[in-house]
């Protein structure tokens, strides 16, 4: 066995050049290296840098801005091979994906732990939903492990691949291109050492995926955002609708008629994406279009019957509301399929087949009952 040589790096010091092994030791754009990158690892095949296992308040702030802003889209690590500890030539070798919250998740799991890490080029994103686009795949994972030159660093032939990601991996193909053999690890990160100390063996529990309340919670924000970052241009056409009048724009019949409906599409925002997936076990159907219309039928039919938003005489108001809010909850939650293991790819596409004509039908109608409204308003019809 090859001795390997660590180097410690301290913050501001000049990097060691590149290799084949793994990503530049230098920052892009120049400047300090991240916090979580302790030092370098020399190799045969070139030099590795280190990662530290422990999360630093920093991080977990990253984390927190992960979920609730568009951060998550450009929350990357560089793809290549990084080292956790001291391995050495029999060390166990990790895949992850650059989606920085999924690194993060892998390298705080193996505390006390020699191994290596391989990180694919998800273009940012988590290993599910990766694997299910084609960037956690069996093409990359070889183009990784040919371009790090895999085989000089490892004495062995395995390679741990993240179970949620095993739809996107031909552990055939991987072999037949590489030799090296892939399998698949516990589905949650925090299970590794455990599975590492059983011989690489799984117990049915590290095999089950669950999506329990807390995880279900902290999505939330990533299907609200969205909705939220569109509610003002709602609210201005809903002001402009209610408040043109044939001599010009009414403020007052704006605000008055306009207010409930603007109420209402907040509501509709918080049960599609709120309510629907924190509730998601419970509420009946199995289809997310069909869960998100019936929580956005309760939370229509409740303000418009108990709190009087829409007044009884508006007739086509109340059916407009009715066939619009509960159709916006329903799209709102399904796009909430992109952040669970409920789902795969192909139930997803069936879904939204069948649920994207059905959304635009009933738009239509709450069109034509806005405009009838208007034209009843104004005298014309």
């Amino acid at each position: 066995m090859e001795k390997l040589k660590l180097t410690v790096m301290k913050k501001g010091t000049e990097a060691e050049a590149p290799c084949c092994c793994g990503p530049s030791c230098e920052p892009e754009g120049g400047g300090d290296l991240p916090r979580w990158i302790t030092g370098t690892l020399s190799t045969p095949a070139g030099t590795v840098q280190t990662v530290s296992t422990e999360l630093s308040a920093p991080d977990r702030w990253e984390h927190v801005k992960c979920r609730i802003s568009s951060f998550r889209t450009r929350y990357t690590v560089a793809p290549g091979l990084y080292a956790v500890g001291k391995p050495v030539a029999d060390s166990d070798v990790f895949v992850s994906a650059n989606y920085k919250l999924s690194f993060d998740a892998l390298r705080s799991s193996l505390v006390d732990l020699n191994a290596w890490l391989l990180v694919l080029d998800t273009k940012g994103i988590n290993v599910w939903c990766a694997a299910g686009k084609g960037t956690f795949g069996t093409d990359e994972l070889i183009r990784r492990i040919t371009g790090t030159c895999l085989e000089k660093v490892v004495s062995h032939k395995r390679i741990i691949v993240p179970q949620l990601g095993a739809p996107g991996v031909s552990a055939h193909g991987v072999k037949q291109k590489t030799g090296f053999r892939v399998s698949y690890g516990p589905v949650r990160a925090k299970d590794i050492p455990a599975y590492c100390a059983s011989g690489h063996k799984a117990t049915p529990e590290m095999r089950t995926v669950k999506f329990p309340l807390m995880d279900r919670l902290v999505l939330t924000p990533m299907e609200i955002n969205p909705a939220m970052e569109k509610f003002p241009l709602y609210a201005l056409i809903v002001l402009f609708v209610f408040g043109l009048q044939p001599d010009g724009i009414i403020f007052r019949d704006a605000f008055y008629g306009g207010l409930p409906f603007i109420i209402l599409g907040l509501i509709a925002v918080i049960a599609g994406a709120f309510v629907t997936p924190l509730l998601l076990p419970f509420v009946p159907f199995r289809s997310f279009a069909l869960k998100g219309w019936l929580m956005g039928m309760l939370a229509t039919f409740l303000p418009l019957q108990y709190a009087g938003l829409v007044g009884q005489p508006d007739t086509l108001l109340r059916i407009a509301a009715y066939a619009f809010f509960p159709t916006a909850s329903s799209y709102i939650a399904l796009q909430f399929t992109g952040s669970t293991t409920f789902t795969g790819m192909s139930g997803v596409k069936k879904e939204l087949k069948i649920a994207l004509p059905v959304y635009a039908v009933f738009g239509g109608i709450s069109l034509l009952l806005i405009i009838a409204y208007k034209l009843q308003q104004w005298r014309l019809l």
